[in-house]
């Protein structure tokens, strides 16, 4: 991460020497308070201030949207229209996706334009479960419960998943909770249990569940306890 020393030399063209004088005369701060330390290490997101002046701009943003079906999980696409294509802000050419659901899955994506924090969603270790509701074709049984709890083999991969959640909600739905993310990951386990997907909604990433209010195609930006939150956990 950049030095608040280097960011403010560069802007300025002036030595660090300079830019000690400038902190001890009060003229900077860091989101809002009085910088001190020219070694401070700050952010792209970081609200720095010289003489009240912001000298940079750029602000965190973190979203979720309800993805309808039809849409495709990407920034750009020539043939169909994407998430970011729904979004109607003016920075959302900013954004990228955290956590991308396939063509026909419905329900919540995230999307952000700060890298650090999709990159810590998404580590494995991270172990953020995220659940699904998905039709499928046969009816449920324990045997897909004991499957999915097991883990299945992919051979492709030369991997095997780690243990999800299945609770059946009725005959042909169930609720399903990965903590990993592989390639049409559901679509396949339901597959080695002989059983087909109809349709997958995802609807919560670890503590943040989709918002019942949003339309499909809605959007809006997290609050800060929902993001308190989803970095616990």
């Amino acid at each position: 991460m950049p030095r608040l020393d280097r960011h403010l030399s560069a802007l300025l063209d002036i030595g660090r020497s300079d830019v000690r004088l400038l902190l001890a005369q009060g003229r900077v701060e860091v989101d809002g308070v009085t910088a001190t330390e020219i070694n401070q290490v700050i952010t792209r997101f970081s609200d720095v201030r010289f003489d009240g002046k912001p000298t940079q701009a750029q602000k965190a943003r973190y979203l979720m949207l309800n993805k309808p079906a039809g849409i495709v999980s990407a920034t750009a696409d020539k043939l169909h229209c994407t998430v970011i294509d729904l979004l109607e802000q003016p920075w959302k050419d900013e954004l990228h996706i955290v956590g991308r659901l396939d063509f026909n899955s419905t329900g919540l994506v995230l999307l952000t334009n700060d890298g650090q924090w999709s990159r810590r969603l998404s580590l494995p270790d991270s172990k953020l479960l995220k659940r699904y509701r998905v039709r499928v074709e046969k009816a449920l049984n324990e045997d897909h419960v004991e499957a999915f709890r097991r883990g299945l083999y992919f051979k492709y991969e030369g991997v095997t998943t780690r243990p999800a959640q299945l609770i059946m909600l009725s005959e042909f739905e169930a609720e399903v909770g990965l903590v990993e993310g592989r390639y049409h990951q559901i679509k396949r386990m339901f597959g080695q249990c002989d059983n087909r997907v109809l349709g997958i909604h995802r609807f919560a990433v670890g503590s943040l569940r989709l918002d019942a209010a949003l339309a499909p195609g809605q959007s809006r930006e997290l609050t800060p306890a929902e993001l308190a939150a989803l970095s616990q956990g």
